[in-house]
């Protein structure tokens, strides 16, 4: 069977999940493996969820991280709940 190919909101559910998972800050090649993307696809989606305010860039020395907003965490929060509702109707 091949494998279904993840929407858009489920990859951006994804990086957000994953940053909250890692308190917050990750590092962008922790978002790439973590995220399952390819370096270009990846480009893609943190430079809109920049756009959007979902994240945030944080440079430490040399480092580059990207950090979940207030606004990504609300989204969590609401991703979250249509998950539940999903699957408590077998969706």
């Amino acid at each position: 069977m091949a494998a279904k190919r993840r929407s858009k909101i489920e990859i951006i559910g994804d990086i957000l999940f994953l940053m909250q998972r890692k308190g917050g800050k990750v590092k962008p090649t922790h978002v790439l493996y973590g995220g399952n993307l390819s370096h270009d696809r990846l480009k893609i989606y943190i430079d809109e969820l920049l756009a959007k305010q979902l994240i945030e860039e944080v440079i430490e020395g040399e480092k580059k991280f990207y950090r979940i907003t207030d606004n990504g965490l609300k989204l969590v929060e609401e991703l979250k709940k249509i998950k539940n509702v999903t699957e408590a109707f077998g969706l």
